[in-house]
């Protein structure tokens, strides 16, 4: 089965993941890899960090001559902050544990959870992996996925619908569409007149002292009919995917295609009816199902979306009691975006990305990519002939 798992902590020397059972002959190179995580550190509402960080992938196992063997693909991204924080964050015994400790956890992290969980008295021992940092492993592990996916045509979009109070307008364009003016907006929306008035809301938020969230939507085009399955609760690709992207840092909620508002309206108004034409096969005129139905791709777009709560650490701290002394004292304040709504959709994509890429290798199977072409090109004969 594809699966990874990362390591690594936010002021650590990397961050760390490894790969399993990605086929061989994929094409994957480490400039493919950073330009997305160049897209992860992008976005209007950044904090200090990312000017410190310039990520860049190191691919130490696993592809030769850019192309994957079908061994386990190790990635590193250096954390160039490390430097900084060697000698407090050092496995060794010589780590200076009595500086920068930190006792006041943060309203809206894992700090106090996290503390209490695994019976740390400095609760750096939770933000350090807790961080969004540990995102650009996601990121880099799931490119891979997108780099077999693109093989077959397969296309994710990610892009901001909303950042506070402000909402992108429907403006019913193609996903290449909507790609395209993402990758040109400072807030990957498509709509330019709400992305001038989110920047002004991240302004105002800065300024405050405040944080923003927002919602953010992911397409996959150039999907088959049958990923997933009905038959197991854990083999659902809605359930699924809604894991993954709920997986992701400060993502509060997950919808897939017109989510809670089926909720308001009759059965005869959310349910998309069947066509068929002989070029087409089967289609439908609409998606409100977001092209998934019983926990099956039903081979139209995909469409789901994930709201994103404000970033908790705020320049303008909220009330907390010291772990230690349990006094009461305003929490501490680590380097932190004003807002990472756009970020996020970057770091959704790799997600559904690799999940779907997942589901792909349990439908059509194959240890190297010919072998799944082949697989692929015959399942896609006999969906024609249905």
């Amino acid at each position: 089965m594809l699966r990874y798992l990362s390591a690594g902590e936010s002021h650590g020397p990397a961050l760390t993941c490894i790969i399993e059972a990605l086929p061989a002959g994929i094409p994957l190179t480490e400039e493919y890899i950073n330009v997305q995580l160049a897209r992860r550190q992008g976005g209007y509402g950044r904090g200090g960090r990312m000017k410190i960080e310039r990520d860049r992938v190191q691919i130490t196992a696993g592809v030769r001559g850019g192309l994957t063997t079908g061994s386990p693909v190790c990635l590193e991204v250096e954390n160039k902050d490390w430097a900084n924080w060697s000698e407090i964050m050092s496995p060794g015994p010589e780590a200076k544990l009595d500086q920068r400790v930190v006792t006041k956890p943060r309203p809206g992290h894992t700090d106090l959870a996290g503390a209490i969980k695994y019976n740390h008295r400095d609760i750096r021992n939770i933000l350090e992996r807790s961080s969004a940092r540990e995102t650009a492993a996601r990121v880099a592990a799931g490119t891979t996925g997108r780099a077999m996916l693109e093989h077959f045509g397969v296309a994710v979009i990610g892009h901001v619908i909303r950042i506070g109070t402000i909402s992108a307008r429907e403006l019913n364009l193609a996903p290449e569409e909507i790609s395209r003016r993402a990758a040109g907006s400072d807030v990957s929306c498509a709509d330019p007149a709400a992305e001038e008035m989110m920047k002004q809301e991240i302004d105002r938020a800065k300024a405050d002292g405040d944080s923003l969230g927002g919602v953010f939507e992911i397409l996959v085009t150039g999907l088959p009919v049958g990923l997933g399955s009905h038959a197991h609760y854990d083999r659902r690709l809605d359930g699924r995917l809604a894991q993954g992207l709920m997986s992701i840092q400060a993502v509060k909620g997950v919808e897939v295609g017109i989510g809670f508002k089926a909720a308001e309206l009759p059965g005869s108004q959310v349910h998309d009816e069947i066509y068929y034409s002989p070029d087409r096969g089967f289609y439908r005129q609409t998606n409100s199902a977001g092209g998934l139905e019983g926990g099956v791709a039903n081979g139209e777009t995909l469409v789901l979306r994930a709201a994103m709560k404000p970033i908790p650490t705020l320049y303008k701290p909220l009330k907390s009691v010291d772990l230690l002394t349990k006094e009461p004292y305003e929490a501490s304040v680590e380097r932190s975006d004003v807002c990472a709504v756009p970020a996020a959709a970057v770091v959704a994509e790799a997600v559904v990305a690799f999940e779907i890429a997942r589901a792909w290798l349990e439908k059509f199977g194959g240890d190297n990519l010919a072998e799944i072409q082949r697989n692929y090109s015959a399942y896609m004969d006999y969906v024609k002939r249905v």
